[in-house]
């Protein structure tokens, strides 16, 4: 069972580096406790949290960006707390969409 854990964390960990952006992805830890990568976002890049969402096994996936830069990245923390970087860029923006009304064509 460790063995599977431990190659769950490596596979989690080598695709959030696949994914990160070219600058995130030379790190050579993509993942850390929770609270060292949201104080990193934030120092670094300016970015706080815009959205939160509940994955498979209870995993929260977050976003968090910077209006001011425009950078953003997509967090996945597990339940034993470590966040990995899933994926990073550039020029993000709020929509504010309006969904259609049932009597509207989609």
């Amino acid at each position: 069972m460790k063995q599977t854990i431990a190659s769950m964390a490596l596979l989690a960990a080598a695709t959030a580096v696949l994914i990160a952006g070219p600058a995130r992805a030379r790190q050579p830890n993509a993942c850390a406790p929770r609270q060292q990568v949201v104080e990193k976002l934030a120092q670094k890049y300016g970015e706080t949290q815009r959205s939160i969402g509940l994955g498979s096994n209870n995993a929260v996936m977050e976003v968090f960006a910077s209006e001011q830069t425009g950078t953003w990245t997509i967090t996945v923390t597990t339940t034993a707390g470590m966040t990995c970087l899933v994926a990073s860029g550039q020029a993000f923006e709020t929509m504010a969409e309006m969904l259609s009304t049932p009597e509207q064509d989609a």
